[in-house]
């Protein structure tokens, strides 16, 4: 009796989860760890890409001071410097044998004023070593060498284009080869600010669009008082959260301030990449543009977390691949060239390969580092073989090798038949090698529209030139055949006619 009651209980518990069960998959947030979308934008199970390689912490450091609130990752080589804005300090951390260890702690720039950090939010290097800090309630982004030695300060510029009423806050930063210095200050809404590499205040680039909704346009400029006018704010550019640049010089750019209904209609773009004009010129040939994840829902539970992705950094890897860190729900996200997604993997959580705060994330190779601001830890993530799989793919087409990339996509295959990107992988290749036939019926196991008009558009053109004498031919015989039917018609008329009036003159 006592084993039916506890069947009983254990039934009735579990039909009265099946709601919540259900809930989480659609929702998407406690889905699988790893995972793609399908031509219809549903989740669907992938093998692992990434694995976790190693968690590095204050403890594994064996830093006195724990981390506090640490903000930002840099990678120079093997270098990595983890921004610790809680300590105002940067720590440089080696890599050694697949394994993260300090250095050293920079924690004051020798000859400056003042020589301690306040506040500090990230770290750039340049060609020649030399290290820049955003040294944020410093005002200043301070330049020093490997000795820690002062250099130079990027400072308020004194333009009239620039608020002279407001702070200079340097929130983060990018250097290029030529030395020149890019920053995202903190209440500059005109793009990011640029310096010439001697200190010169160059202007701005890159401002974000303006975003509002249709109610609040309406409400100030047509129905509100001048008094209330008066107290609303203006509608400006909104900030980027984050900057990252690529060798070419392209500067990727993350942002967190959007409509939600802008998003799967591309209109919001949470992701750019900068020329050096300033114009977004990131390539999206996908259904979906790379927005994170495709659906987000409220949870009904207290610790559900609902809204849409919230890409706070980026890096970008060989190949124009990218990865960018969703802060929302602890996910990293990657993209290849054309803005199609290769993978997702993570989630919130405090165990191992989950986030808390992910903030930053950075790489060495094809390893993926990420910091989690509220654990104070790094996680370092290693491509598992169908992650190498997937790399080896698009980096063999990058570089013209189109029967070796579509061998290794068919590879790919072999690991999850249920991946998209391998099916206009092979096309892509099929294309190149002119085999347009093969190559529209993988785009069209993708549902890759897009893809598959072109192919299609090529192989009639193919089809054309190989068929171009056979064509004229018909067509000089079909013109042939018009021509005699009307001369036929017209010589028959003729005697018809002839005939009628010879008739005609006898009565």
């Amino acid at each position: 009796m006592k084993r039916r009651s506890r069947i009983l209980i254990l039934t009735l518990a579990f039909v009265l989860m099946l709601p919540q069960l259900a809930g989480a998959v659609n929702d998407g947030t406690n889905s699988v760890y790893t995972y793609n979308f399908d031509y219809w934008g549903e989740m669907m199970e992938s093998p692992d890409a990434y694995r976790v390689e190693e968690t590095v912490t204050s403890a594994s450091l064996g830093l006195e001071v724990p981390m506090n609130a640490p903000q930002s990752l840099y990678v120079d080589g093997e270098t990595l410097y983890v921004v610790d804005r809680g300590n105002n300090r940067i720590l440089e951390l080696a890599r050694k044998d697949g394994r993260f260890s300090l250095v050293r702690i920079i924690d004051r720039v020798r000859g400056a004023e003042p020589e301690t950090f306040n506040y500090p939010n990230d770290i750039a290097a340049d060609q020649d070593g030399n290290l820049y800090v955003a040294d944020t309630n410093n005002n200043r982004v301070v330049v020093m060498d490997r000795d820690l030695n002062y250099l130079k300060s990027f400072v308020k510029p004194t333009d009239t284009t620039f608020d002279q009423s407001s702070d200079f806050l340097p929130n983060k930063l990018v250097v290029d080869s030529a030395g020149r210095v890019f920053i995202n200050a903190t209440n500059v809404n005109k793009g990011l600010v640029k310096y010439e590499a001697d200190g010169t205040f160059a202007g701005f680039i890159g401002a974000n669009k303006v975003t509002y909704n249709l109610w609040d346009y309406i409400w100030k400029n047509f129905l509100s008082t001048k008094e209330q006018r008066a107290q609303q704010a203006a509608f400006v550019p909104t900030e980027y959260k984050n900057i990252y640049i690529d060798r070419d010089g392209f500067i990727y750019a993350t942002n967190i301030n959007f409509n939600e209904s802008e998003l799967l209609g591309d209109a919001a773009h949470p992701i750019r990449r900068l020329n050096s004009l300033g114009n977004d010129i990131l390539i999206k040939n996908d259904r979906y543009p790379p927005i994170g994840d495709l659906y987000w829902t409220e949870g009904l539970q207290a610790n559900d977390y609902h809204g849409p992705s919230k890409l706070f950094d980026i890096t970008v890897l060989e190949d124009d691949v990218y990865a960018a860190v969703d802060r929302m729900r602890g996910r990293v996200f990657g993209y290849d060239s054309q803005g199609i997604m290769l993978w997702a993997f993570g989630t919130r959580g405090s165990m191992e390969g989950s986030f808390n705060g992910a903030v930053s994330i950075e790489h060495i190779g094809t390893d993926l580092i990420v910091l989690d601001e509220f654990a104070a830890r790094i996680a370092v993530f290693k491509t598992t073989e169908y992650g190498q799989m997937i790399y080896r793919a698009n980096a063999q087409y990058t570089r013209g090798d189109y029967e070796g990339s579509a061998e290794t996509w068919k590879e790919v295959q072999k690991l999850n038949a249920n991946y998209p990107l391998a099916y206009i992988g092979i096309g892509r290749a099929l294309m190149r090698q002119d085999d347009f036939i093969g190559a529209m019926d993988n785009f069209k196991k993708a549902h890759s529209r897009v893809n598959y008009s072109k192919a299609y558009r090529y192989y009639r053109q193919e089809w054309m030139e190989q068929n171009i004498w056979w064509v004229a031919v018909i067509l000089l015989v079909l013109v042939i055949l018009l021509i005699s039917r009307a001369v036929i018609r017209k010589t028959k008329w003729e005697v018809s006619e002839h005939d009628r009036r010879k008739a005609l003159s006898r009565h």
